[in-house]
């Protein structure tokens, strides 16, 4: 756990059980030590990979509040499952009663004077949890990880505000596939739709034939029975 003045962020560093073309999350609970109200702000070195939520916010009095990083689905494994990715969360005493719309980047603004505390926390890629497994191994219970923080001198520059949402940040890698398959089916419909029509029409150009030749046989056979009849008649008269 680390410990400033003002807030206890635990854990000390972010831990994602990496798994390929998979969204992962972890949590950091912040923990209000004091009497006052504190604004936190996060950002992160690379704020088109993770989405933060609540990306800023208030810690009342006495209170804790939980923050969740969701790490979009990667593509590729890294090298050795190392990552260089590093969050900054940034704390300052706000004025009571404050809530999340009273938080304004000012507030962070060191050069204005602001006594901001800051802490940096590294991101570090773990295998995920095997199945469990019918025999019991050995207990590696004590074995965690060496916390990874660094509250030195840094260059703040390096980090970015983190999103809430990944909607928020430029568009994810595979957007540019999902549009032309999303283009793809559209044309295929429309194609089907076209065919659809053709077909209607002929149909209904076959219709209008048929009823055509049905009508001209009828005509000719009245007119045949008529003849017929004007003969017979012409015959009977001259018997």
């Amino acid at each position: 756990m680390s410990t400033g003045e003002l807030l206890n962020i635990d854990p000390q560093e972010l831990q994602f059980p990496f798994e390929l073309k998979k969204q992962i999350s972890c949590s950091l609970q912040l923990s209000n030590k004091t009497d006052d109200y504190v604004a936190f702000k996060v950002k992160t070195t690379n704020p088109k990979k993770y989405c933060v939520r609540p990306n800023t916010g208030v810690v009342l009095p006495r209170s804790t509040c939980d923050v969740i990083v969701t790490m979009q689905a990667q593509k590729e494994k890294p090298t050795d499952m190392q990552c260089k990715d590093k969050f900054l969360l940034q704390s300052v005493v706000a004025s009571p009663g404050a809530t999340t719309k009273d938080i304004t980047p000012e507030m962070f603004n060191k050069e204005s004077g602001h006594n901001v505390e800051e802490c940096k926390l590294k991101v570090n890629y773990v295998d995920p949890p095997r199945p469990p497994s019918p025999v019991r191994e050995g207990s590696e219970e004590g074995s965690s990880p060496r916390a990874s923080v660094d509250n030195g001198n840094f260059n703040d520059s390096e980090f970015k505000a983190a999103p809430r949402a990944f909607g928020e940040r430029h568009e994810p890698q595979d957007n540019s596939e999902a549009k032309t398959l999303i283009a793809k089916l559209t044309d295929e419909r429309n194609s089907a739709i076209q065919q659809n029509n053709r077909l209607q029409q002929e149909l209904d150009l076959l219709r209008r034939e048929a009823n055509t030749s049905r009508g001209g046989i009828a005509f000719i056979y009245v007119v045949i029975v008529g003849l017929i009849g004007i003969i017979l008649g012409y015959i009977l008269k001259k018997t």
